[in-house]
C-alpha cells in the first residue's frame, strides 16, 4: 500500500485543515483527537509523510518517540492522570483506521474504561480546554 498525501492527517499539516494543536516541531505535530476515548486523549504524528511503522524512516520515528514522553508527561499532570495509554496501529487488519502514521496518548484513571470508538466528534469547546492544560503542563515543564 502506497501514502496518500491528501490523507486528513496531511491535510492538517500542511495547514487544510484545523486541529487543536498542543505541540510542534520541526519534525512533529501533536494535538487533541477530535473522537477522544477518554478526556485528554490526544495524537503525536510525523510530518514527513509516513504511512505506518512499516514505512517511517528511523529519524522520524524517534522523534515522534521523543514527542510521546513529553506529551505522555504532560498530559499525565494537566488531568492528573493515574497513568496514560500510549497506542499505535499498523495497516487495516492492525487496527488503523488514518493511513498516516499516529501515536495515541490517553491518560487513564483507575476504575475508568476507555470509551468506545462511536465515530462522534467531541464538543470543540472541551478540545480546546483540553488543549490548553495540556500547553500550560509542557510550559511548567
Amino acid at each position: 500500500m502506497s501514502y496518500d498525501p491528501n490523507n486528513i492527517f496531511a491535510r492538517i499539516i500542511r495547514g487544510e485543515l484545523p486541529c487543536h494543536k498542543i505541540y510542534e516541531t520541526d519534525a512533529i505535530l501533536a494535538f487533541m483527537d477530535i473522537m477522544p476515548r477518554a478526556n485528554g486523549h490526544c495524537l503525536v504524528l510525523p510530518k514527513a509523510p509516513s504511512r505506518n511503522i512499516f514505512d517511517v524512516q528511523p529519524e522520524d520515528l524517534a522523534e515522534v518517540s521523543k514527542a510521546v514522553q513529553i506529551i505522555a508527561k504532560a498530559a499525565r499532570k494537566a488531568f492528573d492522570a493515574d497513568g496514560i495509554t500510549v497506542q499505535q496501529f499498523n495497516e487495516e487488519a492492525g487496527g488503523q483506521v488514518v493511513f498516516h502514521l499516529h501515536v495515541h496518548v490517553i491518560p487513564r484513571f483507575r476504575g475508568e474504561p476507555l470509551k468506545p470508538h462511536t465515530g462522534e466528534m467531541a464538543d470543540p469547546e472541551l478540545l480546546a480546554r483540553n488543549a490548553e492544560a495540556i500547553r500550560r503542563a509542557l510550559d511548567a515543564a
